[in-house]
């Protein structure tokens, strides 16, 4: 490691003060503090948010349920009003990483952190949720800029997400063994607007799959997406699994997403 200085601010307004004179936000750390590590981040400040109760909690809102960012994944997990209005959200969160990952892990870390396998991105995504900042609203179709990219500013914060509670919804990934990232995810949302899925794993990030879209548009069944393909040139390919390996996995993985939301 490297000297640096360390800040556990207890309010929001004196995180952004830090943030906005160039100190490096903390969320949960499973991606800062191994970059650390390895030299591949070096910043001079980190500013932990763990202190802010501001930043936490759940709580349902006229059809919509609202997480701070800084509540941890296990408790997404285990929330009871999670599991009653988006039980797909909490089984995702089930399956992050290890029991120590989802304990420290935090839900604006990983969505601010965008991943391209990460599992959150593709629940905001095919949720059609919103990105509540300290300066504004995102939805989550101009949220994700690809590549570990966003839409967030320089001192910008994530305070809370806000997801429409669906009709119903399922996620379902195939993970690597080692990092338990998905090797693809797929989750598949029916809402008042109609059917989103969102594919992660696949490529520079998250996206809609807009035949799966169409197809399940049409009937919201299984056999609907059987014959959608997707384009291999899309996918990303690398020693885990080729770009046709993945592009096969994400027809396999949504039917059982819809199989799952159906049961």
């Amino acid at each position: 490691m490297y000297a640096f200085t360390y800040e556990r601010p207890a309010t929001q307004a004196d995180a952004l003060k830090l943030a906005q004179a160039g100190g490096k936000l903390l969320a949960g750390g499973q991606t800062l503090l191994a970059s650390m590590k390895l030299r591949l981040a070096a910043p001079e400040q980190l500013v932990d948010l763990a202190g802010i109760k501001e930043l936490q909690g759940i709580r349902r809102e006229a059809g919509t349920l609202t997480i701070g960012a800084m509540t941890r994944h296990c408790d997404v997990a285990e929330s009871a009003e999670v599991r009653a209005d988006i039980p797909a959200l909490a089984e995702l969160a089930s399956h992050i990483g290890d029991k120590q990952v989802r304990a420290m892990g935090t839900l604006g870390g990983s969505v601010a952190n965008n991943d391209p396998a990460a599992d959150y991105p593709a629940a905001l995504m095919a949720l059609g949720a919103t990105v509540h900042t300290s300066k504004r609203q995102i939805k989550a179709d101009d949220f994700f800029q690809g590549l570990f990219a966003t839409a967030l500013e320089d001192g910008e914060l994530i305070t809370a997400i806000g997801f429409p509670i669906p009709k119903r919804a399922a996620y379902v990934k195939f993970a690597q063994p080692a990092s338990r990232f998905a090797l693809i995810g797929v989750f598949v949302a029916q809402g008042d607007g109609g059917v989103r899925v969102a594919v992660t794993g696949g490529g520079n990030g998250v996206f809609r799959h807009a035949g799966m879209e169409a197809a399940l548009g049409q009937q919201f069944s299984p056999d609907a997406v059987a014959g959608v393909k997707t384009d291999e040139a899309q996918m990303s390919g690398d020693l885990h699994g080729s770009a046709a390996y993945r592009a096969h996995l994400v027809g396999v993985m949504t039917q059982r997403a819809v199989a799952q939301a159906l049961a």
